[in-house]
Order: C-alpha cells, then sequence, then structure tokens
C-alpha cells in the first residue's frame, strides 16, 4: 500500500487507515490509494473501518492541487466524490473513525460511511465552503441532504456552521461520540458486529434505501465535472 493509507485485514474487517503525518489532505494520490484499499477490502469481502491519523480525520481537498488549478484540479475534486459514491454504495459496511477535526471533503467522506464514531474533543466538524467563498458543488449538496437532519442541513450548507463532535452527531454528521484514546477500537467493535448481518441481504437494501440519493448524487457529479471541464482554458 501507499505510505499515506495502510491495510490491514483481519477476521473480516479490513482497516483501512489515513495518515500523511499532516492534516490527511485528499489529494490525487491519497485518493489513488484509497481506492486501491478499497479494491483489497471489496476482494475479501470485508466490512470496512476507515479511519484518519490522531487529532485528524481530514481536513479536505489539497489546497495545492486546488489553487494550480488545471486538469489535476478538475481530476481530484471528481475522485474525492467518486470515492463518497463508491462507500455509499459499498456492498458491505463501512464504519468511519473520525479520529479529530473532519472538514470541507473530509466531512463528505465521512458523511459516506454507513456508521459514524467520533472521537470527543476541542474538534471541528464543518463543510466550510460557503465560509471561505466557495459555491457548494452540486456533489456535496446531495450528500449532505441525505444524512443530515433538515434544519441543520440547511445551517450546515448555507451557513457553514462549526459543529462539535457531540453537536455533530444531533446534527447527523456522526453517530456517537466516544473518548479520544477509543474511537478506533469502537470503530472495530462496530464494523466486527456488523459480520452477523446477511451480506446480500445488506447490499440489496442499502442499494434500494439509497436508490434515489444514488442517482441525484451521480448526476450531480457529472453536472460538476461538466461544469468544471467547460471552464477548463483550452
Amino acid at each position: 500500500m501507499s505510505s499515506i493509507v495502510s491495510y490491514r485485514f483481519g477476521d473480516g474487517v479490513a482497516e483501512i487507515a489515513m495518515d500523511d503525518g499532516k492534516a490527511n489532505a485528499l489529494s490525487n494520490e491519497m485518493f489513488a490509494a484509497l481506492n486501491e484499499a478499497f479494491d483489497r477490502a471489496e476482494a475479501d469481502g470485508a466490512v470496512v473501518v476507515l479511519s484518519g491519523r490522531e487529532g485528524r480525520f481530514s481536513a479536505g481537498f489539497d489546497l495545492n492541487t486546488l489553487s494550480a488549478g488545471g486538469t489535476a484540479a478538475v481530476d481530484m475534486l471528481r475522485a474525492g466524490f467518486e470515492l463518497s459514491y463508491r462507500m455509499l454504495s459499498f456492498p458491505r459496511p463501512v464504519v468511519v473513525a473520525c479520529t479529530g477535526h473532519a472538514i470541507a471533503m473530509g466531512v463528505f467522506v465521512l458523511l459516506s460511511g454507513d456508521y459514524r464514531v467520533g472521537a470527543d474533543g476541542p474538534f471541528k466538524i464543518t463543510a466550510n465552503e460557503v465560509m471561505i467563498g466557495l459555491t457548494m458543488p452540486h456533489a456535496a449538496v446531495e450528500i449532505c441532504r441525505q444524512r443530515l437532519t433538515p434544519a441543520h442541513y440547511n445551517r450546515a450548507m448555507l451557513l457553514a456552521e462549526v459543529y462539535s463532535p457531540a453537536g455533530a452527531v444531533e446534527a447527523g454528521f456522526l453517530d456517537r461520540v466516544v473518548d479520544p484514546g477509543d474511537v478506533t477500537k469502537a470503530a472495530g467493535d462496530t464494523a466486527r458486529s456488523f459480520l452477523d448481518l446477511n451480506a446480500a441481504a445488506h447490499t440489496g437494501t442499502k442499494l434500494r434505501a439509497r436508490e434515489q440519493s444514488l442517482t441525484a448524487l451521480r448526476a450531480a457529479i457529472e453536472a460538476d465535472d461538466a461544469q468544471l471541464r467547460a471552464a477548463l482554458p483550452g
């Protein structure tokens, strides 16, 4: 595996961990490594635990690539939302261990897990695009629409509200919060409890329950990509 994404499989559970030593920026390299890890998890028929590094789940897209613009930036944006689509439609349960701050694309990846365990503490969970002057991508809107409570959906999307881990449970970003030292273990224990689910029934129900959301997300990904590529020079 890549030096920034590790993969460990055992007893039916695949542990995928992001750690770039910094903010876990979601770069083209990170997305390639994550997709390789999910390929392995799918081949292993595994329930997945996706985690970040201590204090940081992910601060979002790689800003150096974004600021440079061009095809690499557009490719990175598409890769991020394609990963969300893959997680939301993954054939086995995906548990996310939110080990700290989750910002922008980091939040959208968090929202793409089936069950989200967060670390308690002074961590920020926020979709901050409006705060930094960006109109929210169509794909981000659809990901948030299908997971956040109606009132918090508007506050998170339109007002870029910053949530504590406890507040993030109320809003729908997280399912529960535990002590920071317990978050990875709690996520692993949760994943192992899902091994008792019938795999075929889980997959079929997931796709049926999320059919409208996945259709909307696919259309949104294509709309965002077409808009961004049309704006590229040349």
